[in-house]
Parts: C-alpha cells; sequence; structure tokens
C-alpha cells in the first residue's frame, strides 16, 4: 500500500474511482465526480492534502481537502476545513483501507496547522478517525435547526482548544453543490463515462417504501 499526492495524469483515473464509489449510495448515480472535477480550479482546493492510496500499482482511494468557514451570529467568519469526497473502490471497502487513507491525511492536516474540521459522513465509521457530533462543538448545521443534533454532521479538534468555546454555524463551501447548480454542465461531464444505471435505493437520501 503507497499513498502519495494526486498527479494530472491521474485525474481520470480517479474520478472514475470516485464515480464508481459514489454510485447509488446516496441518490440514483451520483455527483462527487463532477464535484472533484471542478474542485482541482476552485481556489478553496487544498492540493497539499489531495492524496490517492495505490495498492499493486493501481489507485484504490483518493481523498482531497478544503478550505471552509464557521460563521458567527455577528455575520464575521471563523476559519476551518473539510474534507471529501474520500472514496474507496467498491472491491476494497470494509478491508480497513479508508481509515488508513483518512488517518495519514489527517497527520499531513495537523502538520500544516489545520486546526478544525467538519464534514458529512456516518458516525460509525468516523469516530475511529476522532469525529465526533458537531453539536458538542456548539458548532451548528446551516439546513438544520440550530438546537438539534445533527447525526450527520460531525467534527474534529486536530488542534485542541483551536476552535474553543465558541458558538457558530457551518455551511459547506460553494464548490460542493457545483453539480446541483449547473445540471445541463453536470450532465454533459457524465455522458463521458460508461453508462451505468442509476436506481433508486433504500438508504439513499430521501427514499421513501
Amino acid at each position: 500500500m503507497n499513498i502519495r499526492l494526486e498527479q494530472p495524469q491521474d485525474y481520470r483515473e480517479v474520478e472514475n474511482l470516485t464515480r464508481e464509489a459514489f454510485w447509488n449510495v446516496y441518490r440514483p448515480g451520483c455527483t462527487e465526480h463532477y464535484v472533484l472535477n471542478q474542485y482541482r480550479n476552485n481556489p478553496d482546493f487544498i492540493p497539499e492534502l489531495d492524496f490517492v492510496m495505490e495498492e499493486n500499482g493501481h489507485i484504490i482511494g483518493h481523498v482531497m481537502f478544503s478550505n471552509a468557514e464557521i460563521t458567527f451570529d455577528d455575520g464575521t467568519a471563523f476559519p476551518s476545513w473539510t474534507f471529501g469526497p474520500i472514496s474507496i473502490h467498491p472491491d476494497y471497502k470494509h478491508k480497513g483501507y479508508g481509515l488508513k487513507l483518512l488517518q495519514y491525511a489527517l497527520e499531513k492536516a495537523k502538520a500544516m496547522g489545520i486546526g478544525l474540521l467538519q464534514m458529512e459522513g456516518n458516525i460509525d465509521f468516523y469516530k475511529h478517525a476522532g469525529f465526533d457530533f458537531a453539536n458538542k462543538l456548539h458548532i451548528h448545521y446551516h439546513a438544520e435547526p440550530r438546537e438539534s443534533e445533527v447525526p450527520y454532521f460531525l467534527a474534529q479538534e486536530l488542534i485542541p482548544g483551536y476552535w474553543g468555546d465558541r458558538e457558530g454555524t457551518y455551511c459547506p463551501p460553494k464548490g460542493y453543490f457545483v453539480a446541483d447548480e449547473n445540471p445541463e454542465a453536470f450532465e454533459a461531464y457524465e455522458a463521458t463515462f460508461p453508462y451505468k444505471e442509476k436506481l433508486r435505493l433504500p438508504g439513499q437520501l430521501g427514499y421513501e417504501e
């Protein structure tokens, strides 16, 4: 197993990997590969934290990080960070590769002075990398009631005391909504990949029997 920085020659392979990893997971089809494609030209993108994982010479995993911010009630912003998509090829899921990739990336992020991360994910996985519910740090999610414990909204102080006893609201960086904001461009991009069937499955967002 080898973890290294992503290179331009890896881009298409990594986007295809991301598509395979997320297809029909959170919605019919997925958009994460397009988010990644567009994010590399986004000023919030952090190229020093753009990693691929290799096994036997093949890329099987990827993670990227982004600048973000938390907004206080008076409208001022506090610097923070997020990461994702984090992708592991379906053939290598549930074998510990994702946690190894994430732990490696978190160590590199901490060494760069990144003090606080927020993200949306499954606590059953991310707790093993030190994440907990963000409301415990008094960080609220923009799309949910302020007083609620949002089970998918997680956070971690990489540098103890970085956030302290502050309170604020987090919204994912604008770059993560690129597919929804540019549906025609996304569909044109998606058409460059081999056809895959989009399915409505249990566990997806908004799924109803």
